[in-house]
């Protein structure tokens, strides 16, 4: 036991270097190669943090352990909104970028709802694997276009010629060599990242199943905040930083790959494709594509995620989290707990929720107007 305590310890001691490296050095990275933060977010930091999803789900996969395999990237989804990003939000609220509202934000919901589409027939085969590995690559397409569009737009500063090297000096230009270092020190920060999680998922894992808990119990709930602590570590860190972009991006931009990268690979990979319980497509995957909705008008509410929509994701992760306990130990007030949710918890939310957008969209439209009137009444030039 003491053994345990010191590798959680230990865990958790990398989780907190990895991130702090990782901001710093994703920061530079994005200013030395010319594009946004938020594209740093979406794909090179979510991406890496979820390597622990990629690696856990593709070895259950392959030794045959669909459960654990889709009740990590099912429960990493939902924990990654719920808990994350929630949290992420209590701490600083985060501005969100037009971008994601417009195009990544639907586009998950589109994943999340193709995902779900794809469990009806009771798996996820190698086919649809491979389809949502195309379309990963596709994504990846797209956002590189926008991202070097919208660089094509901004104006350029004048280009100074560098002088000559003396010589036997390599003929680098020295901003490449910050670049390389930023590179590399990203990929020291992923490894100290995946080394931590993985660490605090062994132990977590081995005392949950001497508890006698379920593979797809542990998949929903252990394993799926162990491999998620990557990118809970990086959010956090992010936000106390006030690099918002990053915070919010890796959150996007891992549920996505979780949903086309690790579940498509898995899927891909494995035998049989990836099983999916018929009590996965009635609850689990539905909550996934839900919390998925939920961030379209959660983003979309003033353009921030603000601090009692943080505490609102966190006390949606604490009902999940207790309708998973209780279902797994069939405990007596299951059926009040989701008689709970579902009469009072979600209809009160989605009233404030239309509200606030109503508010939003009424305010926008007299801002617009008002505008407009002072447009007609200025001289013309």
């Amino acid at each position: 036991m003491a053994l345990t305590v010191l590798i959680f310890v230990l865990g958790l001691a990398l989780l907190a270097a990895g991130g702090e490296f990782l901001i710093r050095s994703a920061s530079r990275l994005a200013g030395d190669l010319g594009v946004s933060r938020l594209f740093i977010g979406l794909t090179v930091v979510a991406f890496g943090t979820s390597a622990p999803e990629a690696v856990v789900s593709v070895t259950a996969a392959l030794r045959g352990s669909s459960d654990l395999a889709l009740g990590n990237v099912i429960g990493s989804n939902i924990l990654n909104v719920l808990l994350i990003l929630g949290l992420s939000a209590v701490i600083v609220p985060l501005a969100v970028s037009a971008h994601l509202v417009r195009f990544d934000v639907p586009f998950l919901v589109g994943v999340s709802a193709l995902c779900f589409l794809l469990g009806f027939d009771g798996a996820v085969g190698r086919w649809d694997g491979f389809l949502l590995l195309a379309l990963l690559v596709a994504y990846l397409f797209v956002s590189f276009r926008k991202c070097m569009r919208s660089k094509s737009k901004e104006p350029r500063s004048p280009v100074r010629r560098a002088p000559e090297a003396p010589v036997g000096v390599p003929r680098f230009p020295a901003p490449w060599r910050g670049t390389m270092l930023n590179a590399l020190i990203c990929a020291a920060s992923l490894g100290l990242l995946v080394l931590g999680s993985q660490w605090l998922v062994e132990s977590a894992s081995s005392l949950a199943r001497w508890m006698g808990l379920s593979e797809l119990v542990i998949g929903l709930t252990i394993l799926a905040a162990g491999t998620s602590l990557p990118e809970a570590a990086t959010s956090v860190i992010a936000a106390l930083r006030r690099e918002r972009d990053i915070a919010v991006g890796n959150v996007i931009g891992s549920n996505i790959f979780n949903i086309l990268g690790v579940l498509g690979l898995s899927a891909a990979l494995a035998p049989a494709g990836i099983a999916i319980p018929p009590g996965v497509l009635a609850f689990d995957l539905p909550v996934m594509v839900a919390v998925a909705v939920l961030c379209l008008p959660i983003f979309f509410n003033g353009m921030t995620v603000f601090r009692w929509e943080g505490w609102l994701l966190l006390g949606y992760f604490a009902l999940y989290t207790t309708f998973i306990l209780l279902r797994a130990s069939a405990h007596d007030t299951l059926t009040g707990h989701v008689t709970l949710v579902a009469w009072i918890v979600l209809p009160l939310t989605a009233l404030t929720l239309a509200a606030t957008t109503a508010a939003n969209l009424i305010r926008r439209a007299r801002m617009g107007r008002s505008e407009s009137q002072d447009d007609s009444h200025s001289p013309a030039g």
